[in-house]
């Protein structure tokens, strides 16, 4: 990516993109910098057209996400004038509209990573779930019993039902379209022997329904989180701090930290992390 910007644009803006060209099935997204416009980059699109032949549509990805729905704005620069795409992961198919269900190939590993730790027989339930990613290669990789997959955006539910049928997982992947608070509430009390919680924003606030979904109060959660760590602060112990203290706040005394990782970075000393904690 850097030296596509180098060549038409200058070494001096190559130095402030982004060294990574993102690519969703035949789409391609330049991440754009904070105050920057993105229409400087449309000459880099084509060139990106003319060396990449299996892309077919360029966009730019502004900065931040946005909205009930977390979704980042795009603006077109090149190709189909075209949004929506196959997207395959891990030998699964993925329809989805970038520009209206939140998707980050940065969370491939997760993906798969979470599914290599669920065990056979168990009961899911993914409270983020947008267009079905986690729940979908749980359910083809892990022989779970079932996977209650739900999201709040109408388009993601959309294209999760979609892609359960894609893939072949309709006898265990449950699609469910609304808040995961009230869903949880009205029909998944106990249900569960783990829980995904892939919403930094929500994790902390919701933490709190992920517990009414396992069976007995007693199970796996995995909490993404957003944490701050200034220099010298490790953002995975910042991020366990965070999720023991709202568990003790719930009244939950009995943890065991399983797992933490650094997702990715999301700003300067900004960081996703994730914390895989067992609960009694």
């Amino acid at each position: 990516m850097r030296r596509i910007v180098s060549e038409v644009l200058g070494r001096d803006v190559a130095e402030k993109v982004w060294g990574r060209l993102e690519i969703i099935g035949d789409i391609a997204i330049i991440r754009i910098p904070f105050g920057m416009d993105p229409l400087i980059f449309k000459p880099v699109a084509e060139r990106i057209l003319e060396e990449l032949p299996y892309v077919k549509s360029v966009w730019a990805g502004l900065p931040g996400v946005s909205g009930p729905y977390r979704l980042r704005p795009y603006l077109h620069l090149a190709g189909e004038k075209r949004s929506e795409t196959v997207y395959r992961e891990h030998g699964c198919r993925f329809k989805i509209d970038i520009t209206k269900v939140y998707v980050s190939p940065v969370l491939n590993y997760e993906h798969k990573r979470i599914a290599s730790l669920v065990k056979p027989g168990e009961v899911v339930t993914n409270m983020f779930a947008g267009a079905g990613f986690f729940s979908i290669i749980i359910a083809k990789y892990s022989r779970p019993r079932r996977v209650y997959s739900i999201d709040i955006n109408p388009d993601a539910y959309h294209y999760m039902v979609e892609n359960i049928r894609l893939n072949n997982v309709e006898d265990i992947v449950v699609p469910l379209l609304g808040d995961a608070a009230q869903v949880v509430m009205e029909k998944l009390r106990g249900t569960s022997d783990r829980v995904l919680m892939p919403y930094p924003e929500l994790a902390l606030e919701y933490l709190k329904y992920a517990l009414e979904a396992l069976k007995g109060k007693r199970g796996y959660i995995h909490v993404y989180l957003h944490v701050d760590a200034g220099k010298g602060m490790d953002p995975l112990m910042i991020g366990e701090d965070l999720v023991r203290r709202r568990l003790l706040e719930l009244g939950v005394s009995e943890t065991t930290i399983l797992g933490k990782r650094i997702v990715r970075t999301v700003a300067p000393r900004k960081y996703q992390v994730v914390v895989d904690v067992y609960v009694e």
